[in-house]
């Protein structure tokens, strides 16, 4: 319980410096808020902390599975405390979170429960397997301090259109609370859709260069 509570500690912090890092994407948007968005993943290796789509490529025992629970709460802890902040700033935020929000739900096909369209999830679900593979991938060089896949594969899934499931966490978060809960039971699913999404793409390695 003590090792769990130390990790949930570790993902909060790692949820803030991702929240941070969304804050800027917000605030400036572009390509140059994609690139300014790199200081968040920098942070948690440089402080190892604990960051769920950092940590689900590199599972190796049933501990590391079950360090992944308290690593996604600590992360979306973090991202709301950022997300309070992102909803007082004068830059207007919230309408911008919205729209990535909106845009990760809309779909040409509308349908289930609430008017959003089902396959609209789905799709981001598979668009976030390319985040995954990209934020393994981006881990794992910086462990080895090579820094220059991380400087551009975060602005490349960010570019790409491929969701990240903390960072999009905090974009939910900064919405205005009217329109989350509005949709809530969607926005529910489309976020268990990313983060399978995540990590399926954050084990493509392994899939594909397993040998017995």
């Amino acid at each position: 319980m003590k090792k769990a509570f130390e990790i949930f500690r570790y993902g909060i912090l790692a949820g803030i410096a991702i929240g941070i890092a969304g804050f800027g994407y917000l605030a400036l948007g572009g390509v140059a808020g994609a690139v300014l968005f790199s200081f968040g993943l920098a942070t948690v290796i440089n402080y190892q902390l604990k960051l769920y789509t950092g940590a689900m490529g590199f599972v190796r025992s049933r501990e590391d599975l079950a360090n992944l629970l308290p690593t996604l709460l600590g992360n979306i802890t973090g991202c709301l405390l950022m997300a309070l902040l992102a909803k007082i700033s004068p830059m207007g935020l919230e309408a911008k979170a919205q729209a990535i929000l909106e845009g990760r739900l809309a779909a040409s096909v509308v349908g289930g429960p609430d008017g959003w369209a089902i396959n609209g999830i789905v799709r981001s679900g598979l668009l976030a397997i390319g985040c995954g593979f990209i934020m393994t991938t981006a881990v794992n060089f910086a462990r080895q301090g090579k820094w220059i896949p991380l400087l551009f594969g975060v602005p490349m899934f960010i570019v790409c259109g491929f969701p990240h499931c903390i960072a999009d966490t905090f974009y939910y978060l900064s919405a205005p609370w009217s329109f989350l809960g509005a949709h809530f039971g969607s926005v529910l699913l489309l976020f268990c859709c990313l983060v399978l999404g995540n990590t399926v793409g954050g084990n493509l390695y392994r899939f594909f260069t397993w040998t017995k």
